[in-house]
């Protein structure tokens, strides 16, 4: 039976076109984009489409924390304006905003200003979408 398992994920991996199908893009952001738009102050604005799930918008700011501003994974990333329905962006910093508290949760929000992860973390969740086929 891993034989198959195997074989399914190799499948998938070497045809983009059905990997996007069925929700899983290789070597991008799972079934979604985000743009991430610098503003003042030190102040990052994350847009996704295709989703308006946290982890859509805490995968674009870590990734481009790390990989654009070379911030270091251990880098706590800060809400500083939550997500609007209407607006559906979601603004970061990398320094805390005053006033608030933030002390991580345990849930992954974007409603709330304060909360925060490390970007490490946060651009984990780029690559969580994913078939888990039972491997260890």
């Amino acid at each position: 039976m891993r034989i198959v398992k195997m074989a399914v994920v190799a499948i998938v991996a070497a045809s983009p076109v059905i990997a996007q199908g069925i929700g899983v893009r290789i070597g991008n952001y799972p079934g979604f984009k985000t743009t991430v738009t610098p503003k003042a102050n030190g102040v990052y604005e994350v847009s996704a489409s295709g989703t308006s799930a946290p982890v859509a918008y805490w995968c674009g700011i870590g990734d481009f924390a790390i990989r654009t501003l070379r911030t270091k994974a251990t880098q706590r990333i800060y809400i500083v304006r939550a997500y609007e329905k209407g607006v559906r962006t979601v603004q970061f910093s990398l320094t805390p905003p005053e006033g608030v508290d933030t002390t991580p949760g345990y849930s992954i929000t974007v409603k709330r200003v304060g909360e925060n992860m490390s970007a490490g973390s946060a651009q984990g969740y780029c690559w969580d979408n994913f078939l888990d086929f039972g491997f260890r």
